[in-house]
């Protein structure tokens, strides 16, 4: 059974009893028992038992842009139903007759065979407040988790064959950015502007290196 592997950060490969060759077609099963049909790419390397590890795509296009988009409904779902419980609890918190009474400003009078109902009143409208608010304020949250997964939607990362020529133009900036610090064509904001620009193009290179291995 062909199983995932976590490769490096946001890269799962396959992990696979059997040798295949670029642009197979394999079933990978998840930890759940889900199976996947993905397409085989590169060998990224094997274990000491004997498996293969694959570098793979899904072959229904799921990635991480796809499963932003999906993030992204469920939520926005999620607050329109929290809005629509908030909304029902805020005009059902008490009956036309009972706001009246309640706006008149009449104390609770204790003894009076009038105070249960009172009080009861009152805890009522409390709830219904109170419920109220609890779901606008998951609405709120939901909406708030919407937004940073809308931003996902166009990420590209290593787990993505498009990540070769994203990492490369990328680098192709730092490095300019680097030269430029260096030869004295572009100011340097502090003392380490020039370190941090070094340690990003080494970043950008181990990521370029990786992404070729990985869909080269």
């Amino acid at each position: 059974m062909n199983t995932y592997k976590k490769y490096c950060p946001n890269v799962y490969v396959a992990k696979c009893p059997e040798e295949h060759s670029k642009g197979d077609t394999i079933i990978v099963t998840t930890k759940y028992g889900k199976e996947n049909e993905s397409i085989v790419h590169n060998l990224v390397g094997t274990d000491n038992d004997g498996n293969y590890h694959y570098s793979i795509t899904r072959s229904d296009g799921f990635n991480i842009q796809e499963r932003a988009k999906k993030k992204v409904e469920q939520l926005n779902g999620y607050a329109e139903n929290a809005d629509k419980r908030s909304n029902e609890a805020y005009e059902t918190r008490a009956t036309k007759t009972e706001l009246d009474f309640m706006r008149l400003g009449e104390p609770i009078k204790v003894g009076h065979h009038s105070e249960k109902r009172h009080r009861k009143l009152f805890e009522k409208y409390d709830n219904k407040m109170r419920k109220s608010h609890e779901e606008k304020e998951k609405a709120d949250t939901y909406r708030s988790r919407a937004e940073y997964w809308k931003e996902m939607e166009n990420v590209i990362n290593l787990s993505m064959p498009e990540s070769i020529r994203f990492y490369k133009e990328q680098l192709e900036e730092a490095t300019e950015h680097h030269k430029g610090l260096r030869d004295g064509t572009l100011k340097r904001e502090h003392s380490f502007s020039l370190t941090y620009a070094k340690k990003r193009v080494n970043e950008l290179r181990k990521k370029v290196d990786l992404a070729i291995k990985l869909w080269g």
